[in-house]
């Protein structure tokens, strides 16, 4: 097994956030998080923007999608990969407390997602790791 495989997915969205924070990505405004990315006019004649924040949190919910496929993986790696996950929700959790630009509901929502990733590793490894299990045979 690749060791890139038990890197969490979920560390992208949180260099990405970190590095918008810092200010080493300039998006023109003072809030980088509602900065508009894009503009579409709808059939109904609605304009539908998406912001940068929008763009961060659907990147968090695709790569969720990842890592929960991740999880159905049974062995040693898992152990590391969830354990890693872990890390990076703890690290989400410390930055949202501790630092004042990660107080708002962009880095919030993906701090839940994070959580979300820790808790689904978790149970669908226990519940795949139940129907792994052998029974019988020779002794």
């Amino acid at each position: 097994m690749s060791v890139l495989t038990n890197v969490p997915l979920m560390i992208v969205p949180f260099i990405a956030y970190n590095l918008v924070a810092l200010g080493l990505v300039d998006s023109g405004t003072p809030d980088p998080w509602i900065s508009v990315v894009s503009n579409i006019t709808m059939l109904s004649g609605a304009v539908w923007t998406m912001t940068l924040g929008d763009v961060m949190i659907s990147l968090a919910l695709f790569l969720l999608f990842f890592e929960i496929l991740k999880a159905t993986r049974v062995g040693s790696d898992s152990i590391i990969d969830h354990l890693l996950s872990t890390f990076v929700f703890i690290a989400y959790l410390i930055e949202f407390l501790l630092i004042k630009n990660a107080a708002n509901s962009v880095f919030f929502i993906l701090m839940a997602v994070t959580f979300l990733d820790v808790i689904a590793g978790f149970s669908v490894s226990i519940r795949s790791a139940t129907r792994d299990v052998a029974v019988g045979g020779p002794y």
